[in-house]
């Protein structure tokens, strides 16, 4: 608060953090100059409140064949605002206007896997993350855009061809996969000898 003229002997502090501890001291001052504080107050403990803070830094991706991996950063201890604090995943196939719910009831928790055999590799997902509390669902992240993870390469690298070099070398070369939605991100071939 600000200055309180001497004659009050009390006053209301404003703009403090939900369910967090705090102690208070007093100082007298006058045209002299300020006096020594008091001597803390006991530690009180400000009344719980929903959550207002999401978490930020959405992503995830990779995993296995029929898997959404969505990952995020925790939300701060000073920041969940109270007892029972976790994390609600919400996601949807891009396009669709069902969204699909999930709850991780721990404060510590980074990280959601949802696993579904029907999930065609490499599909975007809408994905919103947010929290909760004992008070109630808080905020909800902006939308961010997952894909669930890719399936094994389906088909051959096509035209491979052998060329001696040397006594001991030969140069195999080959036509690379073409990326595509089913068959993902190829990330190396594997040459072997027969």
């Amino acid at each position: 608060p600000e200055v309180i003229n001497g004659r009050t002997h009390k006053a209301t502090v404003v703009d403090l953090s939900p369910w967090v501890e705090y102690e208070f001291r007093v100082v007298a001052s006058n045209s002299v100059g300020i006096g020594e504080p008091s001597r803390p107050s006991a530690l009180l403990k400000t009344k719980a409140a929903v959550p207002v803070v999401a978490p930020t830094n959405i992503s995830g991706g990779g995993g296995s064949r029929s898997e959404l991996v969505i990952t995020w950063e925790p939300v701060l201890e000073e920041l969940q605002n109270g007892e029972g604090f976790g994390y609600i995943i919400m996601f949807r196939p891009l396009g669709s206007t069902t969204w699909t719910k999930a709850v991780v009831a721990s404060v510590e928790a980074n990280k959601y896997v949802y696993r579904n055999e029907s999930i065609t590799p490499l599909s975007p997902f809408e994905v919103k993350v947010g929290v909760y509390n004992n008070e109630g669902e808080g905020t909800l992240s902006s939308i961010s855009i997952v894909y669930s993870g890719e399936d094994e390469p389906q088909i051959a690298p096509a035209g491979a061809s052998a060329l001696s070099v040397s006594a001991a070398e030969v140069e195999v070369s080959w036509q690379p996969i073409a990326w595509n939605r089913h068959t993902g991100r190829v990330l190396g071939y594997e040459v072997r000898r027969l």
